[in-house]
C-alpha cells in the first residue's frame, strides 16, 4: 500500500557533511519550489527506529528520488569511503523493479564529474547520470529539468529558480529571528519549514 503523498514525494540520498551542504539546501529549495515534498533520513529522530528500516520506509513512501554518488572519496579519519549513498540508490532501484506498486518510480542520479561513476559502480553505466560540479546553480537546474519531465508540470526555468534561491538565502537571517530559529543550527525540518514559509508567506 502507497503512502498517501507518494506521489509527490521526493527522497534526497545525499552526503550531509558540511562541504555538501549548500548543494542539500538547493535541492530542498527546488524541491519545495516546484511544489513536490522532500523527504530524507534526517527528518526522523526516533532512536528506537532502526536508521536501514526508516531509509526504506522512506524509499517506499516517495515515487520520486535524487541519489547523489559524488563522495567517493576516502575518509580522513578511517581512509574508507562512504558507501551509504550506493547503498540506498540500490535499495531503490530493487523496490522500482521488484515490487508492482512502485514501477512507476523515477530517480535522478547526481555525481560531480562526468562518466567518473563508471570507474566505481559501473553496473548502472546504462543510465544517465547528472554532473553538478559542486554546483547549486547546477543542482538546481537539473532537478528542475528532471521534475518538470517527469511529472510534466509547467515550470520557471532554472536559471529563475536560481534567482529565487538567492533571494531565499538573503532573507533567511531575517526569516529566522521572525520565527525565532537559529540559522546556524536549524535541522531538516527547521530549513524546509523555513523555505516552505519563504515560498507561502500567507
Amino acid at each position: 500500500m502507497q503512502h498517501a503523498a507518494y506521489s509527490r514525494n521526493v527522497f534526497i540520498n545525499c552526503p550531509f557533511d558540511g562541504r555538501y551542504t549548500p548543494l542539500f539546501e538547493a535541492i530542498v529549495f527546488t524541491v519545495h519550489y516546484v511544489g513536490f515534498l522532500p523527504k530524507c533520513a534526517r527528518e526522523r529522530m526516533d532512536s528506537s527506529q532502526i536508521r536501514l528500516h526508516k531509509i526504506v520506509e522512506l524509499i517506499a513512501a516517495s515515487r520520486y528520488a535524487i541519489h547523489d554518488l559524488s563522495r567517493t572519496t576516502l575518509d580522513e579519519s578511517n581512509a574508507l569511503p562512504r558507501f551509504n549513498m550506493p547503498l540506498e540508490l540500490g535499495i531503490d532501484l530493487g523496490c522500482k523493479a521488484f515490487s508492482p506498486n512502485h514501477h512507476d518510480k523515477s530517480l535522478l542520479i547526481f555525481d560531480a564529474e562526468p562518466y567518473r561513476f563508471q570507474k566505481y559502480v559501473s553496473d548502472i553505466g546504462g543510465q544517465d547520470v547528472e554532473q553538478h560540479a559542486n554546483d547549486p546553480k547546477a543542482v538546481i537546474t537539473s532537478v528542475r529539468n528532471w521534475l518538470r519531465a517527469e511529472s510534466d508540470v509547467t515550470l520557471p526555468s532554472g536559471a529563475i529558480i536560481f534567482g529565487d534561491y538567492e533571494a531565499f538565502r538573503a532573507d533567511l537571517p531575517d526569516l529566522c529571528a521572525s520565527i525565532k530559529l537559529d540559522e546556524s543550527a536549524l535541522t531538516f525540518a527547521d530549513f524546509s519549514y523555513t523555505v516552505a514559509r519563504w515560498l507561502n508567506p500567507d
